[in-house]
């Protein structure tokens, strides 16, 4: 519910703070005071468009705050949630400033937000209803919308096929794809096949290159590695003119060592490392002869191997920079070749499913008619009755609904309203015969209709809809309006004194002129000031003891008629 509304710099409105109550909120004044300013105000910080010509003259920017409680607003309180937005206090503040330069600053409880969650935050919290919304009603979308909210049975079976409506697209179009992929399968068969066989044939095996890349280094310096050998194993165990071997000067060594310790055991460390080290080099000199022995520098083998280290270079080259990338790849190959060779038994599959998905939307999409059918009977005549006591008893007003074959994204049904005003005329649809008084009564005996079980809004404007109506019209519509105002807060800008004398909370809107500058005020009105203004309404400027009277007197039939409502 809307709780205040506060505006600074909006056209007339250079500081306004309006505090609303619950029930019906009647705004009045004289024609061109602002009372369709504040509506735009509010329509503001509900997400609607405004542009810097609405900046009053002479300031930079305007600001538009708004407080609402969240009492019972589930889904909004989710929505906000989802937004990071705090709401532990039960209560929301939307603050929009729009400066002169065009720049939009939006905060929500503290928190930035676009103008786009804005304006989805605004569908939760008021509905905005005058001349220009009641088109809305020769939508087709409204039409569906007005009848599925009509219970929550219609509302869940609705959700029910929509459900299995996606999953039934869903595989459709699995289908579709499979069966277009199927004209370009031919072509990429014989492709993945050859690559499949490419890599079969090569046998490969994990680590292959690298082992084949070190052998085939020591192969292509054999010549250098064997003349290393050698001058390494003669360095070790031969003598020479140039001296000893390093086996023989270190038996030599251990010789000496082992006189010396007959006659003092200092060296005995010394003694046992040279022993040591003997051993040592005893077994490598037997690595490095064994080495020599055993190399095969075959010409024929280096050229085997250099001859499989191109295949491998060639499908590294293609398919990855590893053997076992390359490997990958054919597993990929592999499976992709399983699924297209499956292509049959995957299209019978999925053909299959598509008929069972059928199978069960076609039982959703039925029941969904039925429950819409009973539906519009029950608003028919419902919506009917309100019309009747709108001053239209002839008028005949109907929602069709005629199921058809094919599935759509809202069932297997078009709805339809129709209506004829004068007796003797077939109803036809609402958009060819309903002219913009008869969409105002319509569209608020809908509103009278729906408000109890509505559970969308908790706030509702009716900009001037009383536009082109009076005398016992004008009073059936405010004990619409009334009885609207008892499920909802409805915010109702009026001329008509049968209106306003309905209300819960009188605002008055002036404009006077003062230093040059033409300001625009709101007051609420007290019970004194609320009679004087229902006489005005009434009777003009002239107001009349009579005419005071006359006042008293509708606001205390009007308070009957909201008790026996």
């Amino acid at each position: 519910m809307l709780k205040s509304l506060t505006v600074w710099n909006f056209a007339l409105l250079e500081h306004v703070e309006i505090t609303f109550g619950a029930g019906l909120n009647i705004l009045t004044g004289e024609t061109g005071a602002g009372k369709s300013i504040l509506i735009d105000a509010l329509g503001a910080v509900l997400g609607h468009r405004v542009t810097a010509d609405a900046i009053r003259t002479g300031c930079d920017w305007l600001r538009v705050e708004a407080v609402f409680t969240l009492d019972g607003q589930t889904a909004l309180e989710t929505f906000l949630q989802e937004q990071a937005i705090d709401t532990s206090e039960g209560t929301l503040i939307v603050t929009r400033q729009v400066a002169r330069a065009g720049r939009n600053n939006v905060l929500v409880n503290g928190s930035h937000v676009t103008l786009a969650t804005l304006k989805q935050i605004g569908t939760y919290l008021v509905d905005i209803h005058g001349q220009n919304q009641n088109l809305a009603l020769l939508k087709e979308a409204s039409q569906y919308d007005l009848l599925d909210r009509e219970n929550s049975s219609i509302a869940q079976a609705l959700a029910d096929y929509r459900a299995q409506y996606a999953l039934w697209n869903e595989r459709k179009e699995s289908l579709e794809k499979r069966q277009m992929d199927a004209r370009e399968y031919a072509q990429r068969l014989d492709m993945l096949r050859w690559q499949d066989q490419e890599i079969e044939d090569a046998k490969l095996e994990a680590g292959e290159d690298d082992r084949l890349e070190e052998e085939i280094r020591k192969l292509s310096h054999a010549e250098k590695i064997s003349d290393s050998v050698r001058e390494a194993y003669r360095l070790m165990d031969s003598d020479t003119r140039d001296g000893l071997g390093v086996l023989s000067a270190l038996s030599a060594i251990q010789k000496d060592l082992e006189d010396i310790s007959r006659y003092d055991t200092a060296l005995a460390n010394a003694q046992k490392i040279v022993e040591d080290a003997t051993v040592t080099l005893q077994e490598a000199a037997s690595e490095i002869r064994d080495y020599g022995e055993d190399m095969d520098f075959s010409p024929q083998k280096l050229d085997e191997l250099q001859s499989r280290m191109d295949v491998i270079y060639k499908l590294r080259k293609k398919y990855g920079a590893t053997i076992e990338d390359v490997l990958a790849h054919q597993k990929k190959v592999q499976q992709e070749l399983a699924d297209i060779e499956n292509y049959d038994e995957d299209i019978g599959k999925l053909q299959r499913e598509i008929a069972e998905a059928e199978t069960e939307l076609r039982a959703r999409g039925e029941r969904l008619s039925k429950l819409r059918m009973q539906g519009a009977a029950i608003l028919t005549e419902e919506i009917g009755a309100q019309l009747s006591a709108l001053g239209m008893p002839h008028a005949v007003f109907s929602i069709e609904v005629t199921p058809e074959e094919a599935f759509g994204p809202r069932g297997m049904d078009r709805v339809l309203m129709s209506f004829s005003a004068n007796p003797g005329e077939a109803p036809k649809p609402l958009a060819k015969v309903a002219s913009g008084g008869e969409l105002s009564r319509i569209a608020l005996a809908i509103k009278a209709v729906s408000a109890s079980r509505d559970q969308s809004v908790p706030s509702m404007v009716f900009d001037e809809i009383d536009t082109g109506i009076g005398g016992r019209t004008a009073q059936m519509v405010a004990e619409r309006i009334a009885l609207v105002a008892k499920y909802k807060q409805v915010l109702c800008i009026t001329h008509l004194p049968q209106i306003a004398c309905m209300a819960d909370v009188h605002l008055y809107i002036a404009k006077h002129a003062s230093e040059g500058h033409t300001l625009t005020e709101v007051h609420r009105l007290t019970d004194a000031q609320e009679i004087n203004e229902i006489a005005r309404m009434a009777s003009g400027s002239d107001v009349s003891a009579a005419s005071l009277d006359n006042a008293r007197e509708m606001v205390a039939h009007a308070r009957q008629k909201k008790l026996a409502l």
